[in-house]
């Protein structure tokens, strides 16, 4: 660890962890720093956590002697994206505040298996509908490789390669996949995300070679994985880069998507829409639908169709 600066000063950093009242932010030359907010914080960011990991904030240098403090966020930039958590339930609805999960990631990857929990592609849908709203680049890691390495398993990926999205087949306990996936991660900041028991952690702790997060064991009785993840935390990757682990889509706030929006983050509707009889049309029972002729003459994938007509009947009508 560097050298601490002189109190007083004033410096920029990342926050890389959240505990409680108690910040840690890494300085641009690489510092550490304990930091708090108090009173006089400000941020662009509108009712939302006044404070997030990855977000990157102005810190002023304090007198340490013997506080637990060494520094307090003066001022959190503008994030360029953000994970959030589903709104605070208050009383006075005028003071709900949206709790963000991460901060100003550059890419999502979506940790699915192929078997253990077995390979849910309509919870990868969710997911890319979360990730096209944000504008955010996606990578699809299958990972339990080892337990299922069938040609279906491929097969159900097959629409998302077609769309372009990455996808990478992975094994954390045969360590298969990894060189590719610590390639695709350098230099940038990845968010991941996964229903539980998918082997995220496992993942996680076999890209910095040795054990960094808990990990658990999938449900026998229920089949779902047991939950590890609690709080968001990023780490920095051994070959440049860092990793936020984040909890699973259910936690994810989709408020922001509508039955109005929703369209337009099936990437493989944007060619056809135009073309549809009413200007308006949801895609849904609407004659003249482009969307409903491509998907009859197999142009759109007939599972993501379905998987469009799940997500819209599960918004409310009132979003």
């Amino acid at each position: 660890m560097n050298t601490k600066k002189d109190h007083n000063s004033a410096t920029a950093g990342m926050v890389t962890e959240v505990s409680g009242a108690s910040y840690i932010v890494i300085s641009e030359d690489g510092t550490e720093f304990r930091a708090r907010t108090f009173p006089g914080t400000k941020t662009d960011n509108g009712d939302t956590s006044l404070v997030a990991v990855g977000d990157r904030v102005e810190l002023k240098l304090i007198e340490t002697g013997t506080a637990l403090f060494e520094a307090v966020i003066a001022f959190v930039q503008p994030r360029t994206s953000a994970l959030t958590r589903k709104r605070e339930v208050r009383r006075n609805r005028s003071k709900e505040k949206t709790q963000v999960i991460a901060a100003n990631i550059d890419q999502l990857v979506v940790v699915v298996s192929a078997y253990d929990p077995l390979l849910s592609t309509r919870l990868i849908d969710r997911y890319l509908v979360f990730a096209e709203s944000e504008q955010l680049e996606t990578i699809i890691v299958v990972n339990k490789m080892d337990l299922e390495d069938s040609p279906e398993t491929r097969e159900l990926m097959k629409p998302y390669k077609a769309l372009g999205y990455t996808i990478f087949y992975t094994s954390a306990e045969e360590q298969r996949g990894m060189k590719r996936l610590k390639k695709a991660l350098a230099g940038k900041l990845s968010a991941f995300s996964g229903h539980s028991g998918v082997g995220k952690s496992t993942l996680i702790n076999q890209l910095f070679g040795h054990e960094r997060l808990k990990t658990g064991e999938t449900n026998e009785k229920t089949g779902k994985g047991l939950h590890t993840t609690s709080n968001s935390v990023m780490l920095l990757l051994p070959g440049g880069g860092y990793i936020i682990d984040t909890p699973g889509i259910r936690e994810f706030n989709l408020s922001d998507i509508t039955r109005e929006n929703l369209r337009f983050y099936f990437k493989e509707f944007l060619t056809f829409m135009p073309d549809c009889t009413y200007s308006s049309c949801t895609h849904t029972v609407e004659p003249g639908c482009a969307i409903q002729g491509a998907v009859e003459s197999g142009l759109i994938d007939s599972e993501r169709y379905e998987s469009y007509l799940a997500i819209y009947d599960s918004i409310d009508q009132q979003s």
